[in-house]
């Protein structure tokens, strides 16, 4: 299996719990490591304030990942994050350089009901 996949992979447990510590994460992650997060403008650059921001986090939400696609240095991971009731569907870009993060940049939406003209040509996802 791809080395960065298999970092990914140790990311999360089984059921979908984040498995690594925020110390362990950041032994993942490049010196100049890049997280962007385009819905509020956020870029936090460096492993260190990473962790740190991950250390401070107030309340987590549980993530449930649905796929990760991608070989090499680049992959996507998608996945369901529930801040206690409030449901986000996240789009993770990662980026990979000698076998460390170097760059994240996530995607937030938000669920909502198909347009009821399109709605006819679409089926549920699986749960």
């Amino acid at each position: 299996m791809d080395h960065n996949r298999e970092l990914l992979e140790r990311l999360w447990t089984p059921d979908s719990e984040l498995a690594l510590s925020p110390e362990a994460e950041h032994e993942m992650r490049t010196e100049d490591y890049v997280l962007e997060m385009p819905q509020s403008g956020e870029r936090i650059v460096g492993r260190d304030p990473m962790r740190a921001m991950q250390q401070e986090y107030p309340n987590p939400p549980s993530i449930e990942i649905l796929r990760i696609t991608g070989s090499g240095d680049n992959f996507v991971v998608l996945g369901r994050s529930d801040y206690g009731g409030d449901v986000y569907y996240v789009a993770n870009v990662v980026e990979f350089r000698d076998g460390r993060i170097a760059r994240e940049t996530r995607i937030y939406g938000a669920p909502f009901d198909p347009p009821a003209w399109r709605a006819k040509y679409a089926t549920s996802p699986p749960q």
